[in-house]
């Protein structure tokens, strides 16, 4: 058995519930306009583009979450006791993708907090997806597969903040653009932008969701200091009369801010900046 047969067989056997039911969709989030630390200064967008798949941070080295994915780090040890050491010998190209299960149909996809675009598989990608709630870095217990999941309610019982409240999803056995993606969905900040242009490239349908944006009085209410604390706050508003994805991308790239703080700012774009249209 390959590795990811070995880990889909291994959660099986642990998953509970019924089926999910008919329509729900994986969601893969990234930032489109990141760049890529690999010395050829391209964006993420660029990569997914040149390469034709979606790769784990194992393969690429970088994270909208935590930078953690090697031999003996947290990601390493997590996915060893959710796979049941099925990827622990594997090569770094065959371990899953992450992302959410879309359960809420939310236009922005299931975990914004990792980015504001996002790939959307195809339903039969389900067939070899694991499911775990919450978190994998907050060692769930409760584990599923398609047929037999009721991560969804676990989900929807409340107590977890918005960025927080999804089912964390687990792609085995790669992510083809052409073969597994139904639409590339990004945020309207990117209109017009070399964003634009390279997703017309994209071998799957292109869609907008609403957007986030918050403005620089934004960052000074007490909800928002309090989210991500006041010194990212400070820098949020420190960005631009408005901030969105587009703006905290380019702030990426003149290298002159700590990534970890712009991907906090990102938060809470995305937590308090949904936009009305």
């Amino acid at each position: 058995m390959s590795p990811a047969d070995r880990a889909l067989a291994h959660v099986r056997a642990r998953a509970r519930g019924r089926p999910l039911p008919a329509g729900l969709r994986v969601t893969v989030h990234f930032h489109p306009d990141r760049r890529v630390r690999d010395g050829t200064d391209r964006s993420t967008l660029r990569r997914l583009l040149d390469d034709g798949t979606y790769l784990s941070q194992f393969a690429t080295g970088t994270s909208n979450g935590g930078l953690t994915a090697h031999p003996g780090g947290d990601r390493w040890n997590w996915e060893s006791r959710l796979f049941g050491a099925a990827y622990d010998d594997a090569p770094a190209g065959e371990r899953p993708v992450y992302g959410s299960l879309d359960h809420r149909h939310r236009a922005a996809g299931g975990s914004v907090r990792f980015g504001s675009a996002h790939l959307r598989l195809r339903p039969q990608v389900l067939a070899r997806t694991t499911f775990c709630f919450p978190d994998s870095a907050d060692h769930p217990v409760d584990l599923g597969v398609a047929e037999r999941c009721d991560l969804t309610a676990l989900a929807d019982a409340g107590g977890r903040d918005v960025l927080d409240d999804y089912v964390e999803a687990h792609v085995h056995g790669g992510v083809v653009l052409a073969r597994d993606v139904e639409a590339l969905v990004l945020d309207p900040c990117h209109r017009g932008s070399p964003v634009e242009e390279l997703a017309r490239r994209f071998p799957a349908p292109v869609e907008w969701h609403h957007g986030f944006v918050l403005s620089r009085g934004d960052f000074a209410r007490p909800d928002v200091a309090a989210f991500r604390g006041a010194a990212t706050a400070r820098v949020g508003a420190s960005l631009g009369p408005l901030v969105d994805a587009a703006v905290i991308g380019a702030a990426t790239w003149t290298g002159e801010l700590d990534e970890q703080v712009l991907k906090r700012v990102w938060h809470c774009v995305a937590r308090f900046g949904v936009r009305s249209g």
